[in-house]
């Protein structure tokens, strides 16, 4: 899968746990799917979200998708050509390769739950650096992976403005300072978002004709009881990798398809939540 569309379904992932909103239909409310007549009518609006975590604000569900959309794009620090390579350059392109190196090459240690698990860690341990002050804890860690994490994402997200593509830190800076001085006691956030943007990565990638070994560096093979037939041979490969390759070749008009989709419910979740984030902040100067 392109790098932009692991960040899309990286953003639509966290805002499809994080939010609860209803995007209003408006005029298109009431009209028949089958025409006029048709008993089958759109609704006033279209539930978007499952709401799975409660209390989370709408700064927390923009900045969270935004760093999941960045984090979906970690697994591809392990190909010195991939979109998050060229995101420092030339300090990321050293990076990757070295990864690379450690990881066995692309869609090998990065792709499995071992990778999932050390870029876990990674994030829980920079959850932990956490201040202290009299007006509430400054989330550090959580801040300087945001300003991270959003650079890579704002780079790679096609439907963000070139503006911003170009200077990404214009965004990530900013997201970094409300992630760290809004969040709280709460970085758990942080570290949930990373994992589900690596999460989605893997699986991704597994609906790809190429597939990921999940259980790097063992290479499972198929059972012997089980029939090699074209299908088999297919799903799983003697080498490991496991794959259900629905979307076909990376960059297939399927994958195409998909990632509209899937752009379509990140930018609708994170407009409603810029929206209430700037409704917010608007209250709050009328207060002074």
């Amino acid at each position: 899968m392109m790098g932009p569309h692991h960040a899309a379904c990286g953003a639509a992932g966290w805002v499809l746990i994080a939010a609860d909103y209803a995007v209003p239909l408006g005029p298109l409310a009431g009209v028949g799917l089958l025409g006029t007549s048709s008993a089958v009518v759109l609704p006033e609006a279209i539930p978007l979200g499952f709401g799975l975590l409660p209390g989370i604000t709408d700064l927390g569900i923009l900045t969270g998708a935004i760093v999941a959309a960045g984090a979906a794009l970690l697994p591809d620090a392990d190909h010195r050509s991939a979109s998050i390579a060229h995101s420092l350059p030339p300090v990321s392109e050293w990076i990757c390769a070295a990864v690379g190196r450690v990881a066995g090459g692309h869609r090998n240690g990065t792709h499995s739950l071992l990778g999932l698990a050390a870029f876990t860690l990674i994030a829980w341990l920079l959850s932990l650096l956490a201040m202290p002050t009299t007006t509430g804890t400054v989330q550090v860690g959580a801040g300087l992976g945001t300003v991270l994490l959003a650079s890579f994402a704002v780079k790679a997200l096609k439907f963000m403005p070139d503006r911003a593509r170009k200077v990404p830190w214009l965004v990530a800076v900013p997201l970094g300072a409300l992630a760290a001085f809004g969040s709280g006691d709460q970085g758990f956030w942080f570290v949930l978002a990373v994992a589900l943007g690596v999460a989605v990565h893997i699986a991704g990638d597994m609906l790809t004709d190429g597939g990921c070994n999940p259980f790097w560096p063992l290479k499972l093979r198929p059972p012997s009881t089980l029939p090699r037939t074209p299908l088999t041979r297919a799903l799983w490969s003697s080498g490991g990798r496991m794959k259900l390759p629905v979307l076909g070749p990376t960059g297939s008009r399927r994958e195409w398809a998909v990632a509209v989709v899937v752009s379509l419910v990140a930018v609708a979740g994170m407009v409603a939540a810029l929206m209430g984030v700037l409704t917010d902040g608007a209250r709050l100067l009328a207060r002074w």
